[in-house]
């Protein structure tokens, strides 16, 4: 029974019950009809017979054997005519057959004569003498006033039911080799479909265990292929999604790592040096910028894990983008003079108020403004601006630095890239991956435009409701 709990074996299984029951719906229609067809065409042959001779006989011809022999050797049946000598009772007496004399009995006290003498109208049947079955119809002849005649013509069916039977033997046959055969092509190609099955089982074991390294290769076109696909890009996203899980790890602990190393040195020196004010002062001073770098990189995880979990928390209310530019040239002026950049504003087009939330409006223009300081050489002059376009406001943060590369443009988003374009890669990489999300997550996006003498980066969000400006080409 245990071999019936598997898919092969209940596919076969459903397969032979399937030709089953098509081949015995067959035989049940096919082999009556048939056998039906072949005694009704019989029938119909020897009542146009049995026509022929009434009309003779009802023209005056005289019943003779003779007579009956000629009509059957015609035909290839047998007419027997009797007189009606007595309806109550009724009795029937042979005048003239075409049987062949001696050689075949004669026919006495047959039904289908004697319901045709009964109802003085034309009958039809099939009757069994001496174990053969004969096709026969009857037709009452009245030629006279005093004389009625029955008019019997039968033919044997066995040679046609004879071939019934043939072909009956050959589709019995025929269905249980259908039978044999579709129990071993079903249970084949059920097991080369239950095999398919088991490893894509195995792959999802594999996958489930954290085993990202085999691929899972299908190349059929059916359902199954498709579910096999399917396994394999989430195989594939799965395996990108723990390279990226176990760098997030390494480059978290190395950010970790840094500066408290750096926290740990400064503290040794400070307890075991004999330090003067000056030298001390210094040392706390680079403690506290390391605790700052661990305070922001702890706040850039806290916001990673909570935009992963779909649990960061976003107003969506109007924002004076103007507002946000001055906030920050006010915010990042000393930080420009002391990289040497110059830091200005590029103007304001239309009424550039948006919806989101402005504390995470600020976190996004931070990033790009950092990003421009800390990434262009000194003396680059970076340019921040707000503008309207239709329905959408944006934020810009342009300067005139070396650029950035094709291939580092695909990449400046991701988590923990820094790049490096001319000036110190620096930060925890982490800035401008969480830009780009917090504003997916304030429905807007971050563009990014970059060639040598002129970078962009161009942060959209949509218009507040209820302001207007024409739209900005």
């Amino acid at each position: 029974m245990r071999h019936f709990r598997t898919v092969g074996a209940r596919l076969a299984l459903a397969l032979v019950v399937v030709v089953a029951a098509v081949l015995v719906a067959v035989y049940l229609i096919v082999i009556p009809s048939l056998e039906d067809r072949l005694v009704h065409s019989r029938q119909d042959q020897v009542a146009t017979v049995a026509e022929r001779v009434v009309e003779q006989l009802n023209a005056g011809r005289h019943p003779t054997d003779e007579f009956a022999l000629s009509f059957g050797n015609a035909s290839n049946t047998r007419v027997t005519i009797f007189d009606v000598a007595s309806r109550d009772p009724l009795t029937l007496v042979d005048v003239a057959d075409g049987g062949g004399g001696d050689t075949v009995p004669g026919i006495t006290d047959d039904p289908v004569a004697n319901r045709a003498a009964e109802s003085l109208s034309t009958s039809r049947g099939v009757e069994t003498r001496l174990e053969r079955k004969y096709a026969e119809a009857a037709q009452t002849a009245k030629p006279t006033r005093n004389a009625t005649y029955v008019v019997l013509v039968s033919n044997s069916i066995e040679d046609s039911l004879g071939s019934v039977a043939l072909v009956e033997h050959r589709l019995v046959v025929s269905a249980l080799l259908a039978l044999v055969a579709a129990l071993l092509l079903g249970y084949g190609g059920a097991r080369l479909f239950a095999r398919r099955i088991r490893r894509l089982e195995q792959a999802a074991e594999r996958i489930a265990s954290g085993r990202f390294d085999e691929p899972i290769v299908d190349t059929s076109p059916d359902e199954l292929g498709q579910l096999a696909r399917a396994f394999e890009r989430m195989r594939q996203r799965l395996a990108g999604l723990e390279h990226a899980r176990r760098e997030f790890i390494a480059n978290a602990s190395h950010e970790l790592r840094t500066p408290l190393f750096s926290l740990g040195g400064h503290l040794e020196l400070l307890v075991e040096e004999d330090l003067d004010d000056e030298t001390r002062r210094e040392f706390l001073g680079r403690m506290r910028e390391q605790v700052d770098r661990l305070t922001k990189l702890a706040g850039e995880l806290l916001d990673l894990s909570r935009l992963d979990a779909g649990r960061l928390r976003v107003d969506r209310d109007p924002v004076d983008l103007a507002q946000v530019t001055e906030l920050l040239l006010d915010e990042f002026d000393s930080l420009a003079q002391g990289t040497g950049h110059e830091l200005a504003r590029d103007g304001v087009d239309g009424n550039p108020t948006g919806l989101g939330d402005q504390q995470r409006i600020l976190q996004v223009g931070r990033a790009l403004v950092e990003n421009s300081l800390r990434h262009t050489p000194a003396g680059t002059h970076v340019l921040l601006g707000a503008i309207r376009n239709g329905d959408r406001v944006a934020l810009s943060v342009q300067d005139d630095g070396p650029g950035i590369s094709e291939t580092a443009a695909v990449q400046v988003f991701e988590r923990f890239y820094r790049g490096d374009t001319g000036g110190r890669a620096s930060g925890s990489g982490l800035g401008l991956a969480i830009a780009r999300e917090l504003a997916v997550a304030m429905q807007g996006e971050i563009e990014l435009s970059s060639e040598p003498g002129r970078t962009v980066f161009t942060f959209w969000l949509p218009a507040a409701s209820g302001t207007s400006s024409p739209a900005v080409e």
